[in-house]
């Protein structure tokens, strides 16, 4: 008789005694959990697992389904390994690459030889419902870590066997459909029925795969354009051309043999480019009067706006600052969310109609008395300092609501200039595992929030499904009304820090829900050889999370 091992459900809150060895697809079933969609993956001990996991010692289980990040993240992870099967099927000897999150679902760029057709797109799609009808098993295998190198390089996946080579791991687990085999760093589903919904369609010139809104997984995520957004990814891959590498495999390396300074000259120096750049383009356009610098948290908006502004400077222009914190509305006018608390984020707590009577004023040469907020009162009052604009000046205002033309309604549109900075990351795991671009801002906060406002790893995880939520009310929509995209994220960001993540992802209990995110990121983090962040200039946009810069924050 096998023995018995008691698993306690959080779901239900109930607990269950069930036999060694059992997997979670087992104990799902036991358990008569009522959830809205079928589970993809728990958390065992805080820990998310797939559904393939089995236990042999009790445990604490959460199951977790598509509505959750986990969950959505294990579905998409799947949704990449049917496509890279249907491509490999219909294309043999081709090459996928999963490149960037765009328009609500992923840019995949497929190398199959020739130029990609509509035909083909439809042709991928079918490949791929005959995979999800034929419901076929998804097996998980762990090997050492030699073994699937050399299986890796058997079958030309050469970025995976470089990632594998300079990680140092032991043991590596991939996955395979019906003999098709693959590499993942996160959790997937156990069975290719269990993709009940995707789209793929061609996109710019490659394929464009939808996937489900994580709320509302009965539909699509809403296809947008993103125009601008793509043009700015596609913009870091020729800079990845000039440094010679696009895979994190490709970067350890490099580190490896000494490359490390020169990699983070080269991005700095990129960076300071398409700073002064953006500058050139505010000169020539003489009828701005006002720079309006959007981005979300810790996308380094702030460095942002003082690097531009010294290459403003550069040309003729002096570049004036306006706080739009010091324009919220008393406390007790501040709008309220859905759960009866003020909503600091809305628009509506700003007092548009002062700024927009001041900016007019400003614009028209006339004096004005700009407001200071006092936080602790709640209160609007008056500074006492005096502002009128002269010959050259040029406003710069930084905020989230900076591209929101709601913000600045009352003034007219040649009078501005848009910037949306942020952290859209500039380097893949390799060709089928991207990075999400909020796994970067979520580490830089996590730093930032440690040095600067005492909060700790955990306080800073559990807070971000809110920051999420109001980037995607009150930043997301108006990015593509900028007039110049600026990514602040550089090839070699994630080795640089963390050496100052990792021992904040470790003091994370193991039994709060915080835990699980942590854990995550310190395993994703373990793909990065380390470079010491001393060679980053003082000027270098990290510098406002790692600290060291010359700038006053």
């Amino acid at each position: 008789m096998k023995q018995l091992i008691q698993i306690r459900c959080k779901n239900n809150k109930k607990t269950l005694k069930v036999e060694t060895g059992s997997n979670l697809s087992d104990i799902f079933s036991k358990l008569n959990i009522g959830m809205p969609y079928p589970p993809v993956n728990a958390k065992v001990n805080n820990k998310v697992e797939g559904m393939h996991y089995r236990v042999y010692n009790s445990k604490d289980v959460e199951f977790l389904d598509i509505t959750t990040p986990s969950g959505s993240r294990a579905y998409t992870r799947t949704l990449f390994f049917v496509l890279c099967k249907a491509v490999h099927k219909l294309f043999p000897g081709s090459r996928v690459v999963i490149d960037i999150p765009v328009s609500n679902g992923y840019y995949c760029d497929l190398r199959i030889g020739r130029p990609l057709t509509v035909d083909d797109a439809t042709a991928i799609r079918q490949e791929m419902q005959s995979i999800v009808n034929r419901a076929i098993p998804i097996r998980r295998h762990e090997v050492p870590t030699e073994e699937a190198i050399a299986m890796f390089e058997k079958y030309g996946h050469h970025d995976k066997a470089l990632l594998l080579r300079t990680t140092g791991k032991l043991y590596t687990l991939y996955y395979d459909i019906e003999g098709f085999v693959d590499y993942f760093y996160g959790t997937m589903l156990t069975n290719t029925a269990q993709l009940t919904l995707f789209g793929v369609e061609k996109y710019y010139d490659g394929l464009l795969l939808r996937i489900p809104s994580m709320s509302n997984p009965m539909q699509l995520g809403t296809l947008i354009r993103q125009d601008k957004m793509f043009e700015i990814f596609q913009e870091h891959h020729r800079w990845q051309r000039l440094l010679g590498m696009s895979t994190v495999g490709m970067f350890n390396e490099a580190v490896s043999q000494g490359h490390a300074t020169e990699i983070i000259n080269v991005s700095e120096a990129l960076q300071e480019k398409k700073i002064a750049h953006i500058a050139e383009e505010i000169s020539k356009r003489e009828s701005v009067k006002m720079v309006l610098i959007a981005g979300p948290s810790s996308s380094g908006k702030t460095t942002t706006c003082k690097r531009l502004s010294i290459q403003l400077v550069c040309n003729g222009i002096r570049p004036v600052p306006i706080s739009l914190d010091d324009y919220f509305v008393d406390r007790e006018l501040t709008p309220r969310d859905e759960k009866g608390e003020y909503d600091f984020e809305s628009i509506h707590a700003l007092n548009l109609e002062l700024l927009n009577k001041q900016l007019a004023q400003l614009f028209r040469g006339e004096e004005v008395e700009l407001p200071k907020y006092n936080f602790i009162k709640g209160k609007s009052e008056q500074s006492g300092v005096k502002m009128r604009m002269h010959p050259g000046d040029v406003l710069v205002i930084e905020g989230i609501h900076a591209l929101n033309p709601e913000l600045t309604a009352q003034i007219d549109d040649a009078l501005k200039y848009r910037v949306y900075a942020s952290a859209l990351t500039t380097i893949l795991l390799d060709d089928h595992n991207y990075i999400p671009t909020t796994d970067n801002r979520l580490l830089r906060r996590i730093i930032r929030d440690d040095k600067q406002r005492g909060c700790t790893a955990k306080d800073t995880i559990g807070r971000w499904a809110s920051v999420r939520a109001g980037e995607n009310k009150w930043i997301f929509p108006y990015q593509e009304n900028a007039d110049a995209m600026f990514n602040t994220a550089m090839i070699y960001e994630l080795a640089a820090i963390k050496k100052q993540a990792e021992p904040l992802l470790e003091q994370v209990p193991e039994n709060c829900d915080e835990y699980a995110e942590a854990y995550r990121l310190r395993k994703f983090l373990g793909y990065f050889s380390a470079i010491d962040h001393s060679a980053l200039p003082p000027t270098s946009l990290l510098r406002e999370f790692l600290g060291g810069s010359s700038f006053t924050y």
